[in-house]
């Protein structure tokens, strides 16, 4: 799930990534804006993680998500969808408003 929040006195958007995995250990959201290091991901009480980033808006940044250091996850609410050079795809947040 993908939540955006635009500033009306900033030129950003606050995004919060939210993914559900069952048995999942911990998470990490893994997106070009900050160079693909990954941002640790919080539980919810209801077993969902969320990292909440300001993206600059009126731009597109590509991201997945990292399930305990392993497998690599898409976001089935991603605004978009791209290939990647390993042979799969990433998701893609706009930050249009």
């Amino acid at each position: 799930m993908l939540q955006k929040r635009f500033f009306k006195t900033k030129d950003e958007c606050e995004v919060t990534f939210e993914f559900t995995q069952e048995e999942a250990g911990e998470m990490a959201l893994v997106c070009e804006q900050n160079g693909w290091e990954p941002i640790p991901m919080q539980p919810n009480k209801a077993g969902a993680f969320r990292a909440k980033v300001r993206l600059p808006k009126g731009s597109e940044f590509e991201f997945r998500y990292l399930i305990d250091g392993a497998v690599w996850a898409n976001d089935e609410a991603a605004d978009a969808y791209r290939p990647n050079e390993h042979g799969s795809s990433n998701g893609v947040v706009f930050t249009y408003n």
